[in-house]
């Protein structure tokens, strides 16, 4: 039986991440230490650890567990925090990683998955982004994130630690919640539950490409056996807009929906689409969910609840 330890496995991705992985008969161990996560969400054949991935601790855990493959998804994933508070955004992205890699080079673990992020380009400019394009940071989220990559290289370069790094487009799906892991089509869906306006920053026209949870559950899984040594994109290679996901957003309530246009925020994006040809070739994973799919089911898993 394979051992896997999730950092971050009580949160939204994680949740997800590690029902699949106890689906397939393997060994699960969860650090987290719930600023964001909730323990309700990690499933009984999982082993749920409270600690945080900055502390000696959580690297023990890492020692004692000798897994198969580490999977670290835990974060500080919000951009504007990280401008509120970018040492701390360092802290849990930067030092938090390096605990990680530290535990792993210690107790010999086979491989290393990080979740980053599509935010390392910053606002290229560019219609299709490709694994080859230049890391371009606006954000100190995007900046930690693209630091914490070079120590997983490096790390792997002096001590032989084999990675996958993917970086994630805009992720969304059933039980993401508007703090912490939060993206805007969890925004909306808590304004559309409360009859709310839609906040919108700038004119609505900025794109993004949206990846339904499930499928990016199925990307690391994937990465468990596959992309060694590698950084992919795990993405749909669709561009969406605002005004676009508040269409299809609208088409599925009964009621009203109502937008609030207001000035854009420093740091963010305006447009951002991943090409996933390299996830194809490389993981053998293509994503099954449309935007259509994947937002009809988080709408009635967000009505229902």
């Amino acid at each position: 039986m394979k051992t896997v330890v999730v950092t971050g496995g009580a949160g939204f991705i994680g949740s997800h991440l590690v029902n699949r992985l106890v689906r397939q008969n393997m060994q699960v161990h969860v650090i987290d230490n719930l600023s964001t996560g909730r323990m309700e969400n990690v499933p009984l054949q999982a082993t749920l650890h409270i600690e945080d991935v900055r502390s000696e601790h959580a690297r023990n855990i890492i020692m004692d567990a000798k897994p198969d493959t580490l999977i670290h998804l835990a974060a500080q994933a919000d951009v504007q925090q990280s401008v509120a508070d970018p040492f701390f955004d360092m802290q849990v992205n930067v030092s938090g990683t390096l605990n990680m890699l530290e535990a792993c080079r210690m107790s010999n673990v086979r491989k290393f998955i990080f979740a980053s992020t599509s935010g390392v380009y910053g606002d290229l400019q560019k219609e299709v982004l490709t694994e080859l394009d230049p890391v371009k940071p606006i954000s100190f989220y995007a900046l930690s994130k693209m630091t914490a990559e070079h120590y997983i290289r490096m790390y792997d370069k002096f001590y032989n630690i084999p990675y996958t790094i993917l970086r994630f487009a805009n992720v969304y799906g059933p039980g993401q919640t508007v703090k912490g892991e939060g993206g805007v089509i969890s925004i909306f869906m808590d304004k559309v539950s409360n009859n709310l306006s839609l906040p919108v920053n700038g004119d609505g026209e900025q794109t993004r490409d949206f990846v339904y949870v499930k499928d990016v559950g199925e990307a690391i899984v994937a990465a468990v056996d596959h992309g060694n040594r590698d950084t992919i994109h795990v993405s749909t290679g669709i561009k969406t807009s605002l005004n676009q996901l508040i269409g299809l957003l609208a088409s599925l309530h009964p009621k009203q929906v109502d937008v609030v246009y207001q000035p854009p925020r420093p740091g963010d994006i305006m447009h951002s689409c991943l090409s996933n040809l390299k996830a194809r070739n490389h993981l053998h994973w293509k994503p099954v969910y449309s935007i259509q799919q994947g937002l009809a089911e988080t709408y009635r898993y967000g009505q229902a609840n």
